[in-house]
């Protein structure tokens, strides 16, 4: 009798039985989401990934929450990521020409260049692991470039992006970025607060984790969608 194995609801990979975090693409798997069959990928080895015909997949954004984390490692972490911020943000200029790029492949084309938005994605994931890492959620120094941390950012390629959206979306994004706005401050006080809370029991309050958590996701969503990664609008919602 084959064991049950879990799908995950992003890329389709099935991973093993009882996994918490989809072994292909890093985002969570939902509770009690599972699969009865086991296709022939999956007894092959190879990872059953569907490719996603649309033009708007929803970014995923998720951090594991640590049970424990360094009352020391606080005071220091913003001063300890100053090398990646720095690479990031020559990174930062490279990515402005690649948007500029994309606009014109998306607009003769219909279509973001593999190669390209791959690039932009890193950054994005990179960027993400750092910010976990200096927002105290996660006491692992990051790694330089898109490599495995418990910070998980998840978005699938478009086969096809809109050519007149592309002239819009820095208006359409507006009204989200006015929210967000409130939202973001409202997580750095959340930061804040969970400073002292690790200084004084060395944990992390999980709601106000979530709630970090869940206003990044949203950030991460609006900026996927100004870099014209997809056509799909940033949801008015942290989950």
């Amino acid at each position: 009798m084959n064991a049950r194995a879990e799908s995950c609801p992003n890329c389709g990979a099935l991973t093993q039985p009882g996994t918490q975090y989809c072994e292909n693409c890093g985002s969570r798997l939902p509770e009690g989401f599972a699969s009865s069959s086991v296709p022939a990928a999956w007894s092959s080895g190879a990872p059953a990934v569907a490719e996603y015909e649309g033009s708007d997949p929803l970014l995923s954004f998720e951090v594991e929450y640590p049970e424990r984390l360094s009352r020391l490692l606080i005071f220091v972490k913003w001063l300890l990521a100053i090398p990646h911020y720095v690479i990031l943000y020559l990174l930062g200029i490279a990515v402005a020409a690649v948007w500029f790029i994309a606009f014109f492949a998306i607009l003769i084309t219909g279509r973001y260049p593999r190669g390209l938005w791959d690039f932009v994605l890193l950054f994005m994931r990179w960027t993400a692991n750092v910010n976990a890492y200096v927002l105290l959620q996660r006491d692992e120094y990051p790694p330089f470039g898109d490599a495995a941390y418990p910070a998980h950012l998840h978005l699938e390629y478009p086969t096809h992006l809109s050519r007149w959206k592309i002239f819009l979306k820095w208006l359409l994004i507006i009204p989200s970025l006015f929210i967000f706005a409130f939202v973001s401050f409202a997580a750095g006080i959340c930061v804040i607060i969970a400073f002292f809370a690790i200084l004084i029991t060395g944990t992390f309050p999980r709601g106000l984790f979530d709630f970090v958590t869940g206003s990044y996701r949203w950030g991460y969503r609006i900026t996927a969608y100004a870099y014209f990664l997809t056509d799909r609008y940033p949801p008015f919602s942290m989950d």
